[in-house]
C-alpha cells in the first residue's frame, strides 16, 4: 500500500481495502441463523435472525466493525462469524452495520451512519417487528467500531427523541481519544502487529482530514493546533473526553483490552472513568492479547486467543443483556 501510494497508483487506504476485500463472504443462512444484506435508515447492514422459535422477546446487538474508520466490512468472514455466533448463542437479533469509510468520507459520516441505524432500530415498531425486548438491546464494536459504539451510547442518553434505553455496551480494544498519541501503550507497542503506532496515527488523521499536516503533527504528538482542537475534544470523535455528567447516565459496560496494543490505555482509562462515574463496568484484560486478535477465528488465521476473547464477550452478554 505504501509503495502504491508513493508511485501515485492509489491511496494508501485503497491498497489496504484490497486486502480486506479478499475476506468478503456472501450473506449465507445456516440451520441456526437467517442472514440477509439489507438497509436500515438508508445504511447497509448485515442482519442475523435466529431461526429457533423464541420462548420470549429476544435480545438484540448492534455491532460496528473495526478498521480505523477506513477499512472493514460487515461481510468480512471474521465479522460474519462474530455476528453469527452472537446471534446463535444469545438467541439475539444482530445488526452489523456497514458505515461509510474514510477516505472519501470523513468524520462525522461514520458516526452519523451507525447512529442512524441504532436510532431507527430502537423505534418501538421496529423492535416489535423483529421480536426484540426493548429492555435488552446493546451496542458493541471493536477498535474503531468500539469508538463508534461508545459514542453512540453517549449520544443516545442526550437524545430526547429516543425512548428506548440501551441495556449494555461492549467495547473491544476501542480507540477512544486522539488527544495524546504518546500514552505508555502507544510507546510500548509502537511497532507491534497488527496496529503499529504509525498506522493508528494514519487512521486518526484520515478520519478527520485529507491534510497531511495533521498526520505529521500527530506523529510527533504536537497535533492540537487551534484549528483542529474542536475535532479532538468532541466526544463523538473521542468518547474518553466526555464530561462526567454524560458518563453517569451510560449503560453497563464490558471493556476488553489487550496488553500488546497501542489502544490498551484508551480502554483502561475509559473503564476507570466509567467506574468513577458510577457505571457498572467489567474490564477484562488479555495479558497475551494483541490488537485485532478477536477476528482470528477461522482457518488459516485461527487462534485460541481469538476464540477466548469472543467467548469472554458472549459470556458477559449472557449474564448482562
Amino acid at each position: 500500500s505504501e509503495a502504491a501510494e508513493l508511485l501515485g497508483l492509489m491511496h494508501y487506504m485503497e491498497g489496504l481495502r484490497l486486502i480486506t476485500a479478499v475476506e468478503l463472504v456472501p450473506p449465507t443462512s445456516d440451520e441456526n441463523v437467517t442472514v440477509t444484506d439489507t438497509a436500515l435508515s438508508g445504511v447497509p447492514v448485515r442482519l442475523f435472525l435466529p431461526r429457533r422459535a423464541p420462548a420470549a422477546l429476544r435480545r438484540a446487538v448492534l455491532y460496528f466493525h473495526g478498521g480505523g474508520w477506513c477499512l472493514g466490512d460487515a461481510g468480512m468472514h471474521s465479522y460474519d462469524l462474530i455476528a453469527r455466533r452472537l446471534s446463535n448463542e444469545l438467541n439475539a437479533v444482530v445488526v452489523s452495520a456497514n458505515y461509510r469509510l474514510a477516505p472519501p468520507h470523513r468524520f462525522p459520516a461514520q458516526f452519523e451512519d451507525v447512529y442512524a441505524v441504532t436510532k431507527f432500530f430502537l423505534q418501538s415498531e421496529v423492535l416489535s417487528q423483529y421480536g426484540v425486548d426493548p429492555a435488552r438491546v446493546c451496542v458493541a464494536g471493536d477498535s474503531a467500531g468500539g469508538n463508534l459504539a461508545a459514542a453512540v451510547a453517549q449520544q443516545l442518553v442526550e437524545d430526547p427523541e429516543v425512548q428506548t434505553k440501551l441495556k449494555a455496551q461492549v467495547l473491544i480494544y476501542p480507540a477512544l481519544q486522539a488527544l495524546d498519541l504518546n500514552l505508555p501503550s502507544y510507546r510500548e507497542n509502537a511497532d507491534k502487529p497488527l496496529l503499529p503506532r504509525s498506522l493508528m496515527v494514519r487512521f486518526w488523521s484520515e478520519y478527520f482530514t485529507s491534510e497531511p499536516a495533521l498526520r505529521e503533527a500527530m506523529a510527533s504528538n504536537r497535533h492540537v493546533p487551534a484549528e483542529a482542537a474542536h475535532l479532538l475534544q468532541f466526544p463523538r470523535a473521542c468518547p474518553l473526553l466526555a464530561a462526567e455528567a454524560r458518563l453517569r447516565r451510560l449503560p453497563a459496560a464490558l471493556v476488553l483490552t489487550c496488553e500488546h496494543d497501542v489502544l490498551r490505555d484508551d480502554g483502561a482509562l475509559y473503564a476507570a472513568r466509567l467506574r468513577a462515574a458510577g457505571v457498572p463496568v467489567t474490564h477484562r484484560h488479555a495479558g497475551d492479547g494483541f490488537h485485532g486478535a478477536m477476528t482470528f477465528l477461522a482457518w488459516p488465521l485461527e487462534l485460541a486467543l481469538g476464540h477466548r476473547l469472543l467467548n469472554t464477550c458472549l459470556q458477559w452478554l449472557k449474564e448482562n443483556l
